[in-house]
């Protein structure tokens, strides 16, 4: 299939200068960009006789899909279920949990759908999921069926609470907590081999672990170890909170990242989920090892991380870091829309330190794009529009009230736009959401079972009745 959409009000690259297209066409040969430019310039290159199909792009803008470098795809059907007024360890503790413990493949499932539904609707067109709950061919499945691009891999960990908080099973304990790093490491080899390039290479497979107080020293390095031999990437949470900075400190003598660098943990092919209580030694660690960073805001202001009072994300760019932007879990953030992050991190940090130069619209664009597909090893075929590159990439409606009128088009996307205007969501050449629906499944199908699937874990797992705790000493 080739494709030329033509006459574009303008065409966000997000090449190494950042370039900006005013009247701008592109070439979409099969799965790829063949050629972007100027629309005159693209004219004479080609015959229009030897197009599949030609779009008029007169009132529509174009920027690459967006990479969102940190999601729960398995939290799906729990928004808005958990309070508001709870900390981080808490959250995952007695409301996160108990939620995984009951969820069925066939819930997971629909919840996969669900959450990729979102994301496309908002432009998202690769993802970072930390694993799935159930096995991983439940998720593989979902995302080849909706069109998404993405990596997810196993939910892992080998160091479980000595005692069960209400609400956890034995079975998610058994299915979740392996007796030890090497069993786990194991299971997660053999799933990587199963899963890694699916769907044709549009889906990969990581050795993904939660992190944090449920992950042995040696399950972190040894995770990041067989990653590397694998020639795949590792995530987990670190340093998600300062809570959980201090008990490590307190328990182990050293911050997280630190604990992480001493045992020569740290590498290229790791992204840290959240990094917010980071101090400038770990920071410089980071850095000098070229650890990737996932940002998400959202679960900042909600779960009260600090980002704002003490993240140091604008200092981890500057030092060369990849700074992805992630939606977290729909209950943790509250939505799967990185549209939303977009604008958060564009000005938290002006605001937090009075300072109007930090980040931005085009820092946090790049954010969005390139830096997450530098965070997931992927820039050298997504995060930008350039010849060669695949064909993901998010198609604005001009004729909309958010962009009448505007001047720049990164502020205003950033600023002043929402997913509310975006007309066409293209993903490895195929306009999957376009005509105000996704194109590839029935979502009022999927909607009406997230619906009835979401009430019935709710009331499975007890978080419908009160006393569940608001304060935890877990792990303490």
């Amino acid at each position: 299939m080739r494709t030329l959409i033509e006459n574009l009000a303008f065409a966000i690259t997000v090449d190494k200068d950042d370039s900006i297209i005013k009247r701008a066409s592109m070439v979409i040969d099969g799965e790829n960009i063949s050629d972007i430019g100027p629309a005159d310039d693209v004219a004479r290159r080609h015959d229009r006789n030897k197009f599949d199909d030609i779009i008029d792009g007169t009132m529509m803008g174009v920027c690459p899909g967006f990479v969102d470098s940190h999601v729960h795809l398995s939290e799906t059907l729990s928004r808005a279920v958990f309070p508001d007024d709870i900390d981080t360890r808490t959250w995952v503790f007695h409301w996160a949990k108990p939620f995984y413990a009951h969820i069925s493949e066939e819930d997971e499932l629909v919840g996969v759908f669900l959450g990729c539904a979102e994301m496309i609707r908002a432009g998202t067109t690769c993802l970072l999921d930390m694993g799935a709950q159930n096995d991983p061919a439940t998720t593989v499945s979902a995302m080849k069926k909706i069109g998404i691009r993405g990596i997810t891999g196993r939910h892992a960990a080998d160091n479980p609470p000595a005692i069960l908080p209400h609400g956890w099973s034995e079975e998610m304990v058994r299915h979740h907590f392996f007796p030890s790093a090497q069993a786990a490491l194991a299971v997660l080899e053999e799933t990587v081999d199963k899963w890694n390039g699916s769907a044709g290479g549009r889906i990969r497979c990581w050795v993904n672990i939660e992190g944090k107080e449920p992950c042995s020293l040696d399950l972190h390095i040894g995770a990041r170890e067989l990653a590397e031999s694998l020639g795949v990437g590792t995530t987990y949470h670190l340093a998600t909170s300062i809570e959980e900075a201090d008990l490590c400190q307190h328990k182990h003598g050293k911050r997280p990242v630190q604990r992480i660098a001493d045992r020569d943990g740290l590498g290229s092919n790791l992204v840290i989920a959240h990094g917010v209580a980071l101090d400038d030694e770990e920071c410089d660690a980071i850095a000098s090892h070229n650890v990737k960073v996932a940002f998400c805001p959202g679960t900042s202001l909600k779960l009260a991380k600090g980002a704002a009072a003490f993240g140091r994300y604008p200092e981890l760019m500057d030092a060369g870091v990849a700074v992805g932007l992630g939606t977290d879990g729909v209950s943790a953030s509250g939505n799967l829309n990185l549209m939303r992050q977009l604008y958060v991190t564009a000005g938290l940090f002006k605001d937090a330190r009075n300072d109007a130069t930090l980040v931005g619209a085009r820092k946090a664009i790049r954010m969005a794009t390139i830096d997450g597909a530098k965070a997931l090893n992927w820039d050298d075929e997504i995060g930008s529009l350039e010849v060669g590159k695949k064909a993901d990439f998010v198609l604005f409606n001009l004729n909309h009230v958010e962009w009448t009128p505007y001047y720049d088009p990164a502020q205003a996307l950033v600023w002043s736009a929402s997913s509310a205007s975006i007309a066409q969501t293209w993903i490895n050449g195929i306009p999957v959401f376009k005509d105000g629906k996704i194109q590839t499944i029935n979502e009022q199908e999927i909607f009406a079972e997230a619906r009835k699937r979401s009430t019935r874990i709710i009331q499975r797992s007890g978080l419908s009745v009160r006393g569940v705790p608001k304060t935890t000493t877990l792990y303490s």
